[in-house]
């Protein structure tokens, strides 16, 4: 009864992991939860209020398809302050419901069928899965450890056809932490102009940086005509419940995005629109609170897995960290089924994530520092059996 597309989407891992997770925490077990990409932090609480507000004073009909103007009006100033690239609140941004929408919007607006899009991998396990839905076919372009889990611009000059319409990057990256170095995004934004090819950057993780500045892909010079930018508010201000993110494009392409929208969504929920406005115009010292904690647990996960024996690239963005398993001689989707099973410690495989994930699994630290801590302590547990 289903469709031929529906059947083919692979398993969603990452829910996986956490339904077997909770399953053990029904019969009672103690879970440590390191694969849940999710802010433990509250929404602070200003924000919180000012949805809490929206809703008391009857703000609960629908906005414009494109979202509150104020809230494109801010997002706009706030893009242009930090990374000096400047969209037209009223016709090259639309608020969407989380990233997830925008990336559907993106993909479905840009894409012919049979289509191609190169995806750097390890990614974010949506992107693969929503280029088919957009009836595109998705070309995976793995990264290496010993670079640092950059894109590979070799392989990806390879890995264009007369086919290949769009270019999908994620920077910050989930799963590994890398963050991609202005020379890199240069060298992509090169290939895509040699052949003509739209640029998705999903800069969702862009303000949790760890030493190294992120690069809006718009902002390097001559990208903006052909980037999709998409962005939002659930990881930088602990608002993933909320549902609250955007895209931005040039005009001629955010049209189509737009259109889209106004047929599958209407308008993101008025509510949390009013809550990201808030989260911009006084969410700041939060943000940078958050950060430093993420950072604290960064060092603490890092220095722990390489002190076990497990090799950890240094993440320098986002909340995960990507250790090598190999050596224990298991598979990462055995590594990661054991340590559930044995050591109560929730991981996902690195597979989950597309090529390049093999022999790795994803750890995130969006989890409190003693949690973190306890989590070494039943690994080195579990290394001592197997590693």
């Amino acid at each position: 009864m289903v469709s031929k597309r529906s059947n083919e989407l692979p398993p969603f891992i990452v829910m996986e992991v956490m339904e077997r997770a909770a399953s053990l925490e029904r019969e009672g077990a103690d879970i440590i939860h390191l694969e849940v990409g999710e802010p433990d932090f509250p929404t602070p609480k200003p924000i919180l209020d000012a949805g809490i507000d929206a809703l008391s004073r009857g703000d609960t009909h629908y906005t414009s398809n494109s979202g509150l103007i104020e809230l494109r009006n801010a997002l706009t100033t706030n893009i242009k302050q930090l990374y000096d690239v400047e969209y037209q609140p009223a016709t090259e941004m639309v608020i969407t419901v989380g990233v997830s929408e925008a990336l559907y919007l993106a993909l479905t607006a840009i894409l012919n069928p049979g289509q191609e899009v190169i995806i750097p991998t390890p990614c974010f396990v949506a992107y693969q899965p929503e280029v088919v839905l957009a009836g595109g076919v998705p070309v995976e372009v793995p990264s290496r450890v010993e670079d640092n889990f950059q894109p590979n611009l070799e392989a990806i000059v390879m890995a264009v056809t007369p086919r290949t319409k769009a270019i999908l990057i994620g920077y910050p990256n989930n799963p590994t932490g890398a963050v991609a170095s202005r020379e890199t995004l240069e060298e992509l934004l090169r290939i895509a102009e040699k052949h003509d090819l739209v640029v998705i950057s999903d800069e969702i993780y862009d303000r949790l940086v760890y030493g190294l500045p992120h690069v809006c892909f718009a902002s390097i010079p001559g990208a903006w005509p052909r980037t999709i930018t998409l962005g939002g508010f659930s990881k930088d201000y602990a608002m993933t419940g909320w549902r609250i993110g955007y895209a931005a494009a040039p005009e001629d392409i955010l049209r189509g995005l737009l259109r889209i929208h106004q047929y599958t969504i209407m308008s993101a929920p008025t509510s949390a629109q009013h809550a990201a406005l808030e989260a911009l115009q006084t969410g700041e010292p939060f943000v940078q609170e958050m950060v430093l904690e993420y950072d604290r647990r960064r060092k603490l996960i890092v220095s722990g897995m390489n002190r076990l024996g497990l090799p950890t690239f240094e993440p320098c963005g986002a909340f995960y960290a990507f250790p090598q398993i190999s050596v224990t001689g298991m598979d990462e989707e055995t590594f990661a089924q054991r340590l559930l099973e044995e050591e109560r410690v929730a991981v996902v495989p690195g597979t989950a994530f597309g090529s390049g994930g093999e022999g790795f699994v994803r750890c995130s630290y969006a989890t409190a520092y003693e949690k973190i801590e306890e989590a070494l302590r039943r690994i080195e547990r579990f290394m001592h059996r197997y590693g």
